[in-house]
């Protein structure tokens, strides 16, 4: 996956290695964040990152309380914890636990397999994660199952982001049809696909309703 964002927390502690610097050469779009009360600060704005990297080796800790607090924030959040050597932790809330020493193309390949797809079958866009092949979207930390029609609307969105879609026009392409004389359908479907992406479903940020003429995803 390109351009995969994440959200790495770790101390400036000199008898460990840092992973943040290695992590942008690698590719990847970084958030640095010094403690665990400053990475739950950034998550409750409008960062959504694709991993989260706890070292807490750097941080001299044992990592669990940061790891069970960013679940508590954000539950289908992947994590990966790093320990120092020989410390042994249960029950740390986090997808993936690895213990120094190790390389970084190791920690590199642990963090590909909690990413959603595989980059060819994932779009990103914004706060948006939409995993094609699985058929899931994640946004403000909640991960949501999409049905194909669900899945096709989005899409579609995505691939039109910014833009203003007509309403005849986004019925005829999500439902495969040229009668359009009732959008009603398209309405209910805008309204539980905002409930998978929108942090305020009322309130929506995203998904916007352009009266008289459609609607528009900004991202």
């Amino acid at each position: 996956m390109t351009n995969a964002t994440l959200l790495v927390i770790e101390g400036k502690h000199a008898d460990h290695p840092a992973f943040a610097a290695a992590l942008r050469r690698k590719g990847f779009e970084v958030e640095l964040a010094s403690s665990g009360n400053q990475a739950l600060a950034r998550l409750k704005g409008k960062f959504d990152p694709d991993v989260v990297v706890v070292h807490a080796a750097s941080l001299r800790t044992s990592g669990k309380r940061i790891c069970q607090s960013l679940r508590e924030k954000a539950e289908n959040l992947p994590i990966l914890l790093i320990l120092e050597p020989g410390r042994e932790v249960s029950n740390t809330s986090a997808n993936v636990v690895l213990s120094l020493p190790f390389t970084i193309q190791k920690l590199v390949n642990r963090i590909r397999h909690l990413l959603p797809g595989d980059g060819k079958n994932s779009i990103h866009a914004g706060l948006i994660r939409l995993d094609v092949e699985n058929h899931t979207v994640r946004c403000f930390g909640k991960q949501t199952r999409l049905t194909p029609r669900l899945m096709r609307l989005l899409k579609i969105l995505l691939d039109h982001r910014g833009e203003v879609i007509e309403r005849k026009s986004l019925f005829s392409q999500v439902w495969e049809t040229d009668y359009t004389d009732d959008t009603r359908t398209l309405d209910v479907h805008v309204s539980w696909l905002r409930q998978a992406i929108e942090a305020d479903p009322k309130n929506p940020k995203l998904l916007k309703t352009v009266r008289g003429v459609g609607y528009r995803l900004d991202v």
